[in-house]
């Protein structure tokens, strides 16, 4: 992990909430012992520490330095930093992401290391769809992929996407906010 060229500033990593715990208990309800699991845009670490737990072989990357850092320190995780796969090789069992799924526009972005777990372009997707374009590349012929996106993401859309891409995709685990928005967990096979 390469180091910080700035001052580590914690304000700027996603620490756990709703939708943290919503993957990790589908994550956890999946992991098995023997399997190699993948932790994508780690954020604090959160996810993959749980992984750990159940499987020895947990891996996890974040682009963000400042939540590469924290998941290393605070929460164990051997983390490597890159964008999505690009620094990633071999294949896993499981690959999860809680991707940067909120609609922004332009106008709302903050340019910050922090924006970077929460803004999914124009559409909610930018992210989510460079993530499905290389994930399968990376998952066992029985692996599975499990994406925590919202309904502001446009679920049916993913879904067509990560179908256009050889995939299988359905709703695996949902979870509706106060606000009416709904976190979904997709689980996505080859």
């Amino acid at each position: 992990m390469s180091e910080l060229s700035e001052p580590f500033d914690p304000e700027q990593v996603y620490l756990p909430a709703e939708d943290t715990y919503l993957l990790r208990d589908a994550v956890l309800s999946v992991v098995r012992p023997e399997g190699y699991v993948l932790e994508v845009g780690t954020g604090s670490g959160e996810i993959a520490a749980s992984a750990a737990k159940v499987a020895e072989h947990t891996f996890a990357c974040e682009i963000n330095p400042h939540a590469a850092r924290y998941a290393k320190e605070v929460n164990g995780v051997d983390v490597v930093r890159c964008d999505l796969f690009s620094a990633i090789s071999g294949s896993f069992d499981l690959i999860c992401f809680n991707a940067p799924y909120l609609p922004t526009t332009p106008e709302e972005r903050r340019h910050d290391w922090l924006e970077a777990a929460l803004d999914g372009g124009p559409s909610g997707r930018d992210t989510v769809y460079r993530f499905l374009e290389e994930a399968p590349d990376h998952l066992k012929d029985e692996g599975q992929i499990l994406l925590l996106i919202s309904s502001l993401t446009g679920v049916e859309e993913v879904i067509s996407f990560a179908e256009k891409h050889g995939c299988t995709a359905e709703i695996f685990k949902t979870e509706t906010e106060e606000d009416g928005e709904e976190l979904v967990v997709l689980k996505i096979c080859k």
